[in-house]
């Protein structure tokens, strides 16, 4: 099959799978340039409440398919960092769900979600030096972000890959589950995540990714969402909450 992004919604929850089997799903110039679009199209979804990237087969993604870097390496790091901002802009939560390697363009992708879950074995790699490329400015401010300004240098200086533990206790990922349950951990998590009230998520990613200039619009939201007066009756009557807020509220 042809390098590809898969995608399809259950319950709620919206899985696109970067699939590309033959280079460990690696990102080709037309993967980069269909995720915008694709994410666009599921952000617009009502129905969809959480989102998870993940990979087929056993791992995530090695990167960007290294071809792409053969004619234009700038172009090509311009379809990354658009695909990544994408991805980070998505207004529900998103959760990258790892297997095996999780290396560069893929630790792009997978820092720009709002989580990390990795199977035990799993090896990340954020690996520019390794080919003379400067690294985005925005993916570096994000991976400082997440593991602090000495973790991200040492990834971004030395090129090597570390494994799920260093990655879950320098804070790269947020949990690491044993081989074989982490499809089961994710399904579990994303019926939590889509269980819950969308404003207090789409308020809190915003105000979280740095936002300061929309409390005001948040608090209208909630002021006529009706979500706040749902949730308290339904935690007086024992019972789980029917939100009705969406993005489109």
């Amino acid at each position: 099959m042809e390098p590809e992004l898969l995608h399809g919604v259950t319950d709620a929850v919206a899985t696109v799978v970067l699939h590309h089997p033959a280079k460990r799903n690696a990102m080709t110039a037309a993967m980069w340039r269909a995720l915008p679009p694709l994410l666009a199209k599921l952000a617009a979804d009502p129905g969809v409440g959480a989102l998870v990237l993940t990979g087929a087969g056993g791992t995530f993604c090695a990167g960007a398919d290294i071809s792409t870097l053969q004619g234009s390496p700038d172009e090509a790091q311009a379809l990354a960092v658009r695909a990544e901002e994408a991805l980070a802009a998505f207004p529900k939560p998103t959760l990258a769900a790892v297997k095996g390697h999780c290396v560069g363009g893929g630790a792009q992708l997978a820092a720009a979600c709002d989580l990390r879950f990795a199977e035990e074995g799993a090896l990340f790699g954020v690996t520019p030096a390794r080919l003379g490329i400067v690294y985005p400015s925005s993916a570096t401010r994000r991976l400082v972000t997440l593991v602090g300004p000495a973790t991200a240098k040492y990834l971004l200086f030395s090129g090597e890959l570390i494994g799920a533990t260093r990655a879950l206790r320098t804070g790269l990922v947020d949990e690491v589950l044993p081989f074989g349950e982490l499809d089961d951990r994710v399904g579990e998590f994303t019926r939590v995540l889509v269980s819950r009230s969308r404003l207090t998520q789409a308020a809190a990613k915003e105000f979280a990714d740095g936002r300061t200039d929309r409390d005001a619009h948040w608090a209208a939201q909630a002021r006529g969402s009706g979500d706040t007066a749902e949730g308290v009756a339904a935690f007086l009557e024992r019972r789980e909450p029917r939100f009705t807020w969406t993005t489109s509220g």
